[in-house]
């Protein structure tokens, strides 16, 4: 799920790759709240995952963000 994850913010919303690990916080990797709305779409979109941008702005970390996803039940 992180690799998926990873690829999503690299991918989408352009977000530096080495940014991007398990501990990163949000403002690490330049996550602002359009793009946690952005993100909260995407998951939604491709992945099927429902998690609201205030469920996703809660996240302190992106491994928190991973287990999320995991919690929603995403078989990726």
């Amino acid at each position: 799920m992180y690799e998926k994850l990873k690829e999503i913010l690299a991918g989408k919303l352009m977000v530096p790759p080495d940014l991007i690990t398990m501990e990163a916080t949000p403002e690490d990797i330049e996550l602002d709240s359009l793009a946690v709305v952005e993100l909260s779409l995407v998951l939604d979109k491709e992945l099927g995952i429902e998690l609201s941008d205030d469920v996703l702005a809660e996240a302190s970390t992106v491994g928190d963000i991973v287990r999320l996803m995991e919690e929603r039940g995403a078989t990726l």
